[in-house]
């Protein structure tokens, strides 16, 4: 092993001296005397100088090397107890390995020096250069785990060769066992049928038994494959108890639970959706089954018909590309009217609050809030950016009102007017990094929510009262019917009217998308409250320019998989016209979605929009966007356009082939 080391680090000289001798003869040969002594006497100072340093690096290399084997060898009859290899740092050469090493490895000390890469492919020395005594994962070998420590060893003098000292520890029984430990975790699982109540709706008794019985045939067919507990708790309500090691089967499977529930049908034709909230690492039973229930509230919350798996820290969606059914119950509208009316009652300050970049819908729902609070008596401000949103036209006319003098403030006058008696409700978005001033969000401990796009795993919370309903068409709509249930019509103001109908004709194009008999009684009681849809048309024109410029964007759009059309623009514009043009690509014959993405600063904006199959909130979802099925937008921060027109692809043919 020394003489091994000795050929590793020290350099050899016989060369250079033969070539310092051959030109002493030289110059002697060419009778230059007076040169050929010169060179000899350097020569023999430099052999000299050479031995004298030799014989110090033999002693430094020895004295390194007692202690590296000090090290390296353990108490009992000189020998380690562990598999253990002196390796060098850098290109991981192996200068010396215990007998217990060899007989793992086969490695053998040859005069071939080997890699210890070629003794344990793919294994990485970074984490001991780095100080760190202990790999971050493990190494496997002939079916053995073993875990790895290891120590930097370093010559005195600070100038030598690094080395590191590894230890193998095998500790494969004590991985079996902590494996197993995992795959057997509990998984709190609890299946809802969510339109149970559609269902039955005007069925015999006989009948809800028949369909109760299909539904439950189903539900424990799929149960039956995952050797789980599966209990009824209520009519439309199940509890399933599985091992986690199923869990990757069921999500490989993709909860197919969920397309095999649409076959059975109601008599009127209705197919049974379900939602599956699944509890994942909780430390007790009563945990994981509240893991769950927070599942099924966000599974719900985001139309439903999709599995939601909550752990420790996150919500994984699976599913949910349904289009959100439309109810035709208004009980929760009530509910919500009513404890929102109570609670603005109970409060002092109201501040009202949409999302960043404010539009027609975010504004139109605000002003309705604040017909709410004029009929309660109390003072309400609408928290906006005025040189940053979408609806400075709308704006303007509700200023002219003298109810709405000095009610459109901004985010920083609001951090100075609230206090704790302050409450703050926010509308058309559920996002907390979305809101017009986030600051506010967190400085208000009582927060109230009116939405209706899908929830997103970084919801506002807590909230004091929340009407989320994915199945409207716009937030406008929702507060419609709120104020329908507690106001008077002579409370509702015309200008207020025109704003509420401007943010339903916004989200649903003029009625073309996302609409049901909801949203058109909505319109319907805002037209006899004094809106006008030609008034409200006027609020969606634009000037020359801007059009000019939307059918510039258009013109860059490409087509993608023959049905969706892409703008990519390397030059910045505003989110109006991203979003009227993604509208106006849909008028096309054969095109179903539509993207248009933009630069803005240091990160890129995507508007989407579809009247097709492709579900345009989920494929932005996974690139930190959301929405609902028909419109949906994302921001993403520091990449390039092409960055991001690439990640958006690559969700789009993620979607397709899931």
């Amino acid at each position: 092993m020394k003489r091994k080391l000795g050929r590793l680090l020290q350099p050899g000289m016989g060369m250079y001296f033969f070539v310092m001798a051959a030109f002493c003869a030289a110059a002697l040969l060419e009778e230059h005397y007076w040169l050929a002594a010169a060179e000899t006497s350097m020569t023999l100072l430099m052999f000299m100088l050479y031995m004298v340093n030799r014989h110090y690096r033999d002693r430094q290399i020895q004295q390194f090397m007692r202690s590296a084997e000090g090290t390296m060898e353990a108490t009992s009859q000189g020998e380690s107890p562990l598999p253990a290899v002196l390796i060098r740092l850098g290109d991981n050469g192996v200068i010396w390995a215990n007998h217990r090493f060899s007989e793992l490895t086969g490695y053998a000390d040859s005069m071939i020096e080997q890699s210890l890469e070629e003794i344990f492919p793919d294994f990485q020395t970074d984490w001991l250069a780095s100080g760190k005594t202990e790999c971050p994962t493990d190494v496997s070998l002939n079916g053995r785990r073993y875990r790895v420590y290891g120590t930097v060893i370093r010559a005195e003098d600070h100038k030598g060769t690094m080395l590191g000292a590894l230890y193998f520890s095998d500790l494969t029984e004590l991985y079996q066992v902590r494996d197993e430990y995992i795959r057997s975790r509990p998984v709190v699982a609890v299946i809802l049928i969510d339109n149970y109540e559609e269902m039955t709706k005007n069925l015999t008794e006989n009948a809800i038994s028949s369909l109760n019985a299909k539904l439950g045939d189903a539900i424990t067919e799929w149960a039956d494959g995952y050797s789980g507990l599966l209990r009824k708790l209520e009519r439309n309500r199940y509890l399933f108890l599985f091992e986690k090691r199923d869990l990757q089967r069921a999500k490989e499977d993709k909860f197919s639970l969920l397309e095999s529930i649409h076959e059975i049908t109601a008599p009127s034709g209705l197919p049974a959706s379900i939602s599956i909230g699944l509890g994942v690492d909780g430390e007790t039973f009563e945990e994981g089954y509240n893991f769950a229930s927070l599942g099924i509230e966000m599974a719900l919350s985001r139309g439903g018909d999709q599995a939601v798996i909550k752990d420790r820290f996150n919500f994984a969606f699976y599913g949910g590309r349904s289009t959100e059914a439309s109810y035709g119950s208004k009980v929760r509208s009530r509910i919500t009217a009513n404890s929102l009316m109570e609670l603005i009652g109970q409060s002092g300050h109201v501040f009202i609050m949409g999302h960043k970049n404010a539009d027609l819908d975010a504004v139109g729902a605000a002003v309705g809030i604040c017909c709410l609070c004029r009929k309660k008596g109390k003072k309400a401000n609408i928290v906006i950016d005025r040189n940053q949103n979408a609806a400075e036209r709308l704006i303007g006319e509700i200023e002219a009102v003298p109810q709405y003098r000095d009610v459109f403030i901004t985010g920083q006058d609001a951090l100075l007017m609230a206090d704790n008696h302050s409450i703050l409700i926010v509308v058309d978005t559920n996002r907390p990094d979305q809101v017009e001033c986030k600051p506010l969000l967190d400085a208000i401990s009582k927060v109230c929510v009116v939405d209706h796009h899908r929830r997103a795993a970084d919801y506002i919370s807590p909230v004091v009262v929340s009407l989320h309903e994915t199945y409207a068409s716009s937030a406008a709509e929702l507060v419609t019917e709120m104020l329908l249930y507690s106001v008077e019509k002579q409370d509702v103001l015309p200008i207020e009217a025109k704003a509420l109908l401007a943010g339903i004709c916004l989200d649903t194009k003029f009625f073309n998308v996302r609409t049901g008999d909801r949203t058109f009684e909505a319109a319907a009681a805002l037209q006899r409250l004094g809106a006008d849809t030609t008034e409200v048309k006027k609020l969606l024109q634009n000037d020359f320019q801007e059009t000019m410029a939307k059918y510039q964007i258009i013109k860059s759009s490409r087509l993608y998989r023959g049905e969706i059309a892409i703008a990519a623009l390397n030059t910045t514009t505003t989110r109006i016209l991203a979003a009227q043009a993604a509208d106006e690509l849909l008028n096309i014959s054969g095109i179903t979605a539509s993207f248009v993405m933009y630069p803005d600063g240091d990160q890129v904006i995507i508007s989407a929009r579809s009247i097709g199959s492709a579900n345009v909130q989920v494929i932005l979802e996974s690139l930190g966007g959301g929405g609902n099925a028909a419109t949906a937008g994302a921001q993403m921060k520091n990449v390039s356009v092409k960055d991001a027109l690439d990640a958006l692809l690559a969700s789009i043919e993620k979607f397709y082939e899931e």
